[in-house]
């Protein structure tokens, strides 16, 4: 759906009496969340009674206390939340959850996801045109400790699909996505996906920050309702080594004053040449994005997967492009779009969506060709591909790539990438330090 222009959207957001609405609407309390650096979602409970001031000064954080680049000496961080963006809880109607740009010293932080991912928009907006998006956030459902699938009779070894295992779980399936309808997102279909215990959720794509706001709130939701359920939800881009991970496709399309601008008729597969710009930029900047696209190191253990019981992994390895394929980082499916498969669950969704964005206007500023079209199997026939970039074979790679990047340095903002490395090369020290099993049983006798 498309968003209210700039100037419009701001004035009707900020006309928006939230003490009112809750009023109205029998609201007692406001969830006003931020998402930090590596897309952990913080809040404070406010009540209604609080709200107006909150409104109009933000609540208050510390912001070393949460995954920001930022110190205890540092000045309170506030959270002004955005009132367009308000979700009344289907499950329990009284309490509200606000999405909320982040504020500090009355100034906005560069390093907040949802204010990178605006500066985005507002740049592609100078340009004459909106990027729209729809996700794909696949989820494995688990026992409480996460330590296997929670449905024991799901061990199809081509489970895609399938329905008695799909209907098995038709109670916590059936109250997500009554929630996502009764929000107005149109959803639209729900699948078990090709892992064992692995499911899929569709809504309709819409504007860039629309979309990111509601794939925050779709994390916590499947999370709250799966727990409700006695089940445990993680979108882990890997939990279970043999099984197929969990992606975060991306659908992208950017939209002028003459409609989608991606879409092109005499165009091959009816994509425009500015589409395949974007798709340029893309591939120019692959190996940098992993780093925001796939943030953990268990990531790559997705992107680098060798085959699952199923017999794919379903996830990229190397940087290329295709038709309607899904053995390539991105496939055109259809005219006028493209899916962008390499993202994966741990993915924030707010620098997700903010890098796709960066990586595409570049491609577009510069015409970057995206190369020739490969229309082969990558899983069987990869190794004849001369010349295509292979992706980061480990976090480390991906980080050292973002730091070189002047593209996505220059797009994203030095605070945030700079903010963003130093806490992630925290994370992978933190992880060298860690002696597992496997070293102890290789190496103990060598």
């Amino acid at each position: 759906m498309a968003r209210l222009p700039k100037k419009e959207a701001a004035s009707t957001a900020a006309a928006i009496d939230l003490e009112a609405v809750a009023q109205e609407r029998g609201i007692k309390y406001f969830l006003i969340s931020y998402v930090d650096l590596f897309g952990g979602l913080r809040a404070k409970l406010v009540p209604t009674a609080g709200i107006a001031e909150m409104q109009k000064n933000g609540a208050g954080f510390a912001g070393f206390a949460t995954w920001l680049d930022m110190s205890p000496a540092d000045p309170d961080l506030f959270a002004v939340p955005d009132p367009s963006s308000l979700i009344q809880l289907p499950w329990n109607p009284e309490v509200a959850w606000l999405a909320s740009d982040l504020v500090m010293g009355g100034k906005p932080v560069a390093q907040a996801p949802r204010q990178v991912l605006k500066e985005q928009l507002a740049k592609a907006a100078a340009l004459g045109y909106e990027m729209k998006s729809g996700v794909e956030c696949e989820y494995f459902l688990t026992n409480p400790d996460g330590s296997a699938i929670f449905d024991g009779a799901d061990t199809a070894v081509k489970p895609c699909y399938d329905q008695s295992a799909l209907m098995r779980q038709y109670a916590v399936i059936k109250e997500i996505c009554d929630s996502m309808l009764s929000l107005g997102w149109g959803a639209y279909q729900n699948d078990h996906e090709d892992a064992n215990g692995q499911f899929e959720m569709n809504w309709n794509y819409g504007n860039a920050l629309i979309t990111a706001d509601r794939h925050v709130f779709f994390k916590y939701m499947v999370k709250t309702l799966a727990e409700k359920h006695g089940m445990r939800a993680t979108f882990m881009p890997k939990p279970f080594i043999n099984l197929t991970g969990s992606g975060c496709h991306v659908h992208v399309s950017m939209w002028g004053k003459n409609g989608n601008a991606f879409a092109d008729p005499k165009g091959d597969l009816g994509v425009s040449q500015l589409g395949y710009h974007f798709i340029g930029g893309l591939i120019h900047n692959a190996d940098a994005l992993c780093a925001l696209t796939n943030p953990t190191v268990n990531s790559y253990k997705r992107i680098n997967a060798p085959r699952t019981v199923s017999g794919a992994t379903w996830a990229p390895n190397t940087v290329t492009y295709t038709g309607n394929n899904r053995t390539h980082m991105i496939r055109i499916p259809d005219a006028g779009r493209f899916e962008f498969r390499l993202a994966d669950g741990a993915a924030n969704p707010y620098l997700l969506q903010a890098g796709v964005l960066a990586a595409g206007l570049d491609g577009i500023a510069n015409e970057r060709d995206p190369g020739k079209r490969l229309d082969i199997n990558m899983y069987t026939e990869g190794h004849k591909v001369r010349g295509a970039k292979r992706l980061p074979l480990n976090l480390l790679d991906a980080m050292r790539a973002l730091e070189k990047s002047r593209v996505l340095r220059d797009g994203l903002g030095s605070e945030l990438v700079d903010g963003y490395l130093k806490l992630k090369t925290e994370e992978w020290n933190a992880y060298s330090r860690h002696l597992t099993q496997w070293e102890r049983d290789t190496t103990l006798d060598i």
